[in-house]
């Protein structure tokens, strides 16, 4: 049975349809059989119509359904790549993200690893990667209005610019704190270096369960980020004053109007989001890469071989490493 791939690219970007073309190219080349969207398709086919006329494509849901796909290819940025896990949500499927935009955390590789990617997958030389995702959901007071789900966080944000928006939050049914603000986000660990992360929220490492919330310019003595257990419930209440309205946004996706006395909850979900990984590099250096931090005099950690035991308890008595390697 031939493989099939799902290849998803921003198509309003020249640089992803080219990109989304040569992967199609190359995948076919290979004895797999590439997969798109019927409107990424057209979007293509409206550029330049004779792009993919001799890749035979097909066409995702009408001819190949998602879930018989064995990996997705990305190709765009953070945003693209949250686009594609809200698509594949139903279908479990791992997404290989190729970063065309920005800071692109997500992705897996840069533009320049492009052929490189399309082996990695025809080789099937990629491990499945499985991310928190949260489960969201909405009420008006014993009334279930919505829910929805989130990759990053779910925020909930102020409807009007010229005020703040009152809320209380509460963990595990146990109220903490009530303020004004511009809002509260909810975050993963892989949307603690998004959203969260723009609010003043600390960088939670991937492999770590716990859940993050973030208010945003909060008016209040103890307005801090908390990071608690990720079976954790976290809820947020817009109070009933002045008729307050606030909008709750999923991923900066999807999104629900907040009447005053709304009642947000916001768990772990029990699906998380799949991500084909290849390059084993540490958290920590994707860090200082995405982010361009410095780390010029760092010497690291001397060889275990040489290293001569410490015994001294004051500060400035530690030995020099010249005279230790010596």
């Amino acid at each position: 049975m031939t493989r099939k791939v799902l290849v998803l690219a921003h198509t309003g970007r020249r640089d992803a349809v080219e990109a989304a073309v040569t992967v199609a190219e190359r995948l076919h080349s290979a004895g797999l059989r590439p997969v798109m969207l019927a409107r990424d398709i057209a979007s293509i086919a409206a550029v330049d119509s004779a792009q993919l006329a001799h890749i035979p494509v097909a066409v995702a849901e009408d001819e190949v359904p998602l879930e018989d796909c064995e990996v997705g290819m990305v190709l765009g940025g953070d945003g693209s790549i949250l686009r594609a896990a809200d698509l594949v949500r139903e279908a479990d499927l791992p997404l290989m993200g190729v970063n065309l935009g920005h800071v692109g955390f997500l992705a897996e590789s840069e533009r320049t690893e492009l052929d490189a990617s399309v082996q990695w997958v025809v080789e099937q030389n990629y491990i499945v990667e499985r991310r928190m995702a949260l489960d969201v959901q909405v009420w008006q007071g014993a009334q279930h209005v919505g829910s929805s789900w989130a990759l990053n966080e779910a925020s909930i944000e102020k409807d009007s610019r010229e005020r703040m928006i009152e809320l209380v939050i509460e963990i595990d049914g146990a109220p903490v704190s009530t303020f004004g603000c511009d809002g509260v986000v909810m975050a993963t660990p892989t949307g603690s270096t998004a959203y969260a992360f723009s609010a003043g929220g600390p960088v939670v490492w991937p492999e770590v369960q716990a859940l993050v919330m973030v208010p945003i310019s909060a008016h209040a003595l103890f307005a801090r980020p908390l990071v608690v257990d990720p079976d954790s419930i976290m809820g947020v209440e817009v109070l009933q004053r002045d008729d307050e309205e606030g909008v709750l946004w999923c991923d900066g996706r999807r999104s629900m109007q907040l009447p005053a006395g709304s009642r947000v909850e916001v768990t772990r979900s029990d699906r998380p989001v799949l991500l084909a990984r290849v390059n084993q590099t540490p958290f920590s250096q994707r860090l200082v890469d995405k982010f361009n931090l410095p780390t010029t005099g760092w010497r690291g950690p001397v060889d275990a071989s040489n290293r001569v035991p410490q015994h001294h308890s004051s500060v400035g008595q530690e030995l020099d490493r010249g005279e230790e390697d010596a």
